[in-house]
């Protein structure tokens, strides 16, 4: 039985959130926070969509103190995961954290609870992520290495991280103005693809929460460990999802077990990391 909180972040896609629910069964989490989203009210079919999906949760089976957090209306991407996270994290001091279409590996929750616990006590490391995109033939020496990008399909965080999060990024346009971007982007092209992202996040013509932790973990000093296998595989690209509609050579990645855990050395940024 997991000891770690697990979160899952739902929507109306009953297929994959089956599939992760699974996974997570296989887990048997002790304790289960499940947000979800309402439906939108010029889709048709939505309502019953998100009625189904919801469903799936009381398949619960293990001893588990299932939490619900469900909005009977569309809040939409930024602000159903904002504040659903935040419910998390007044209740729960660190989470692992799922979405309704990433389907992990079974090493993926050990490996979250041994460094949440590994890490608690150390500011620099804000995030944990399932994640490697690395290309083919990189290698490691370790299990897992530090890196300036906390991806998000599959990770978890602290409470202690997550109340630095602003979904608002006041702070944005003094950092623009100052040029801090380039300190995390010396690269002039990702510094200015990062830009035209916050840009588009602060002014609210991109509905995502995602951006606004990227920029929190950097205004922060904060690193995120990245696993040298990938642990958790996006299986929701296509036309039913909510931003992710398109194919992507990132979308149904291959995992691998992640086995027992060989630590760096010290806590330094490695020098290979995935742009976007």
């Amino acid at each position: 039985m997991l000891e770690t909180p697990v979160a899952l972040l739902i929507f109306n896609r009953p297929d994959v959130t089956e599939r992760v629910f699974n996974a997570i069964a296989a887990a048997r989490p002790k304790t289960l926070l499940v947000v979800a989203d309402g439906p939108r009210a010029d889709r048709a079919g939505e309502a019953e969509k998100c009625r189904a999906t919801r469903a799936i949760i009381e398949r619960v089976d293990w001893p588990c103190d299932v939490r619900r957090n469900f909005s009977e209306t569309n809040l939409g991407c930024k602000r159903r995961v904002s504040s659903g996270l935040d419910w998390v994290f007044q209740q729960e001091d660190r989470a692992i954290i799922l979405e309704d279409d990433i389907l992990p590996d079974p090493t993926f929750f050990g490996y979250c609870r041994e460094l949440l616990e590994r890490f608690a006590s150390e500011p620099r490391i804000m995030h944990i992520s399932g994640d490697n995109f690395q290309p083919n033939g990189w290698t490691n020496p370790y299990s897992y290495y530090f890196s300036k990008l906390p991806h998000i399909w599959g990770w978890a965080t602290w409470r202690r991280a997550w109340q630095l999060y602003d979904v608002t990024m006041r702070d944005w346009p003094e950092k623009r103005q100052s040029g801090w971007i380039s300190t995390h982007c010396p690269d002039p092209l990702e510094a200015r693809l990062w830009t035209v992202h916050f840009d588009q996040t602060h002014a609210g013509k991109i509905d995502t929460w995602d951006h606004q932790w990227t920029f929190t973990c950097w205004k922060n000093g904060g690193l995120c460990v990245a696993p040298a296998v990938n642990l958790a595989s996006n299986i929701g690209f296509g036309p039913e999802a909510t931003h992710t509609t398109q194919a992507s050579a990132l979308g149904n990645l291959p995992t691998r077990p992640i086995g027992k855990l060989v630590h760096p050395l010290t806590i330094e940024r490695g020098a290979a990391e995935y742009k976007y």
